[in-house]
């Protein structure tokens, strides 16, 4: 029974099925997944099904979870004179920032859904978790997608905002806690100036990076098994595709 960690599939269906053969992942495992299932990459509702049939996967959201879940709510209404007069200023903003984000895969995938699976999804992603607390091998982790927004060593984990666990990107210059290791994706690993392996799981100052850009060129998926420190990655992306 071992636990693992990913972050920031965006669409890359392929890539995720390849790093699940190379775990091993057992009905006995977790897999954590740090949010940022969707956009970009060419599969994200693909990704997403996945990961309903899996009885062992525990999902934190990401942003590109929240800017897509008000927007699918939206999109999935029938086009009506009251769903129309609803497309205020701010759903326009909403779903404008979200397209500029990658959120056209999402759209593509979600809209050739019945009813029924689209309604499934988004209650799917509505249920993912900000954060998750663990305990492996005497060691305590800290599960959120982006970081700790507007640090402060007295503040606890319930007095961050949303917006501090899933936009605002991690400090991995500091180490926020002595005994807490966090764990994070969001910020893809090539653009940690201090990583002396871009494109690789980031490990400092009690920090474990994860996300290492599977949706950018020559990027890939990443996993770590908390249990026992071993790094898992898939195939890189074609660097010759955009």
């Amino acid at each position: 029974m071992a636990t693992y960690v990913i972050s920031d599939i965006h669409g890359e269906y392929d890539m995720f099925l390849d790093l699940l053969e190379k775990i091993g992942l057992k009905e006995a495992d977790t897999l954590y997944i740090l949010g940022d299932v969707l956009d970009r990459g060419p599969h994200p509702v693909k990704v997403l099904l996945k990961l309903m049939e899996m009885p062992n996967v525990i999902c934190l959201a990401g942003n590109h979870e929240l800017m897509a879940l008000e927007c699918l709510t939206f999109l999935r209404k029938e086009i009506t004179d009251m769903s129309i007069e609803e497309l205020d200023e701010e759903m326009l903003d909403n779903l404008v920032t979200w397209q500029c984000n990658g959120g056209w895969t999402t759209i593509d995938e979600f809209r050739t859904l019945n009813r029924e699976t689209q309604q499934d999804v988004i209650e799917y992603i509505r249920e993912f978790l900000l954060y998750e607390e663990l305990t492996i091998n005497g060691q305590e982790y800290l599960l959120v997608h982006s970081g700790l927004g507007n640090y402060s060593p007295d503040k606890d984990i319930e007095d961050y905002s949303m917006k501090e666990l899933v936009w605002d990107r991690a400090d991995y210059s500091i180490k926020y806690f002595d005994d807490v290791c966090v764990v994070t994706g969001h910020t893809p690993t090539q653009q940690i100036p201090e990583n002396p392996r871009p494109g690789c799981i980031y490990r400092a100052n009690n920090h474990i990076a994860v996300d290492c850009g599977s949706c950018f060129p020559g990027g890939r998926l990443a996993a770590v098994c908390l249990d026992t420190g071993e790094e898992f990655y898939s195939m890189a992306k074609n660097k010759s595709r955009g």
